[in-house]
């Protein structure tokens, strides 16, 4: 389907929306990004680019301008909590992949993709709250409704809005979250301790704590995750004490208390777990990224698959006759990929978190072995994950 002079609309402009803003762009549609905050920013927290998220920058030729702004990455440690040792290192150099695995700044990529939309004609409107969407049937085009009273018409929606999406809520209904009794703190800290271009897991009873590099290693971040019983409210966005963070994770060793002494803001947040959306489309409106499959950030695949559901819809877009024929074969396409890898990341905590000292010290000791005889077998665990690349088909 030929998407030149059709109007697409994109609410939010996250990384998800961003990226497929420059997608459908760059098919000729005339684009325009709906972004409620006054600026386009994204502040205080890193991210991991893995290959498979690498491989659509490159294909919209934005993988050296990332390679500019972030961290190489060399390694995985995982590290026993109390006195730091080293359990195992997995060498990210064994991805079969072949591509480099990258640290940025959230705000470096949300930067990027910012330029590179409007460099391409895309317009960003601010101070744009949506209200509420209504598809188009019978070929109509949809309409986005402003919390102002104002309207927008457009041939495509896409709603890249996150985790509190009108349009989900359009497509789907309600549908109620629950708390996984796991409460995050996350910071970004100077780097004097001399972390290196490396991620490393601390990994404790009930608590685990997660840190790597950030611009050229200057930075650090940092996310700590402790099982808690009750939660009242659910974002990240609460600010919290760094003496509380210090005190939950204060008999943590290695370079946890040296890591944690630098910090002077910090928020804090429940994790929640929300399903995957039962439906993704509806007439000429889509979801992407955290509007469709939200994750709990347990395989760094939140901002990566946001990437790989944009390049996935505009190869869908091309491919079809039609908007509703396009939107149902990419959710065919992307569904069954991402569900699995929420199970995963929704399954992933508890490895770190084993509070059963014996079976903790198993746990370990099989890691290790791993790493030292089969290496190469314990990285491709994650060949379906980080070797996909949507831009072949």
């Amino acid at each position: 389907m030929n998407l030149s002079e059709q109007k697409v609309c994109v609410i939010g402009a996250g990384i998800g929306g961003l990226t497929a803003a420059l997608v459908l762009r760059q098919l000729g549609a005339r684009v325009c990004v709906l972004e409620q905050a006054e600026a386009i920013k994204e502040v205080g927290a890193g991210l991991q680019v893995s290959p498979n998220g690498l491989a659509v920058l490159r294909a919209l030729g934005l993988d050296k301008h990332l390679e500019a702004r972030a961290v190489q990455a060399q390694a995985v440690e995982l590290r026993d909590y109390a006195a730091g040792r080293l359990v195992a290192n997995l060498d990210l150099s064994l991805i079969k992949a072949g591509s480099p695995y990258h640290f940025v700044h959230r705000a470096d990529l949300i930067d990027l993709l910012a330029q590179a939309v409007r460099a391409a004609g895309v317009k960003v409107l601010l101070l744009q709250k949506v209200d509420t969407v209504h598809p188009g049937t019978n070929g109509e085009r949809a309409r986005v409704v402003m919390a102002n009273g104002s309207e927008m018409r457009a041939d495509l929606v896409v709603g890249g809005d996150g985790l509190h999406s009108r349009l989900r809520g359009v497509i789907n209904g309600t549908i109620a979250p629950f708390f996984t009794r796991q409460v995050a703190w996350r910071a970004t800290v100077p780097n004097t301790m001399g972390h290196g271009n490396l991620v490393q897991v601390h990994m404790g009873p009930h608590r685990h704590v997660v840190s790597y590099p950030l611009r050229g290693g200057t930075m650090v971040n940092l996310v700590a995750v402790q099982e808690q019983m009750g939660w009242t409210e659910e974002g990240w966005h609460h600010v919290d004490a760094p003496d509380n963070l210090r005190s939950a994770f204060a008999d943590f060793g290695g370079d946890v208390p040296r890591i944690m002494a630098e910090v002077k803001e910090v928020g804090r947040w429940g994790l929640f777990r929300h399903p995957v959306a039962p439906r993704w489309h509806q007439d000429n409106c889509a979801l992407l990224g955290d509007a469709a499959h939200p994750t709990l950030p347990f395989m760094a695949q939140g901002a990566v698959m946001a990437m790989e559901d944009a390049w996935v819809l505009g190869d869908a877009i091309q491919k079809a006759d039609t908007i509703p024929e396009a939107l149902a074969a990419y959710q065919a396409r992307r569904e069954a990929r991402v569900k699995r890898i929420v199970d995963t990341a929704s399954g992933n905590a508890w490895k770190y978190h084993l509070a059963n000292r014996p079976l903790r010290m198993a746990a370990h000791m099989g890691m290790r072995m791993a790493t030292r005889f089969a290496p190469q077998k314990l990285m491709g665990q994650f060949d379906w994950i980080y070797s996909h690349d949507v831009t072949k088909g």
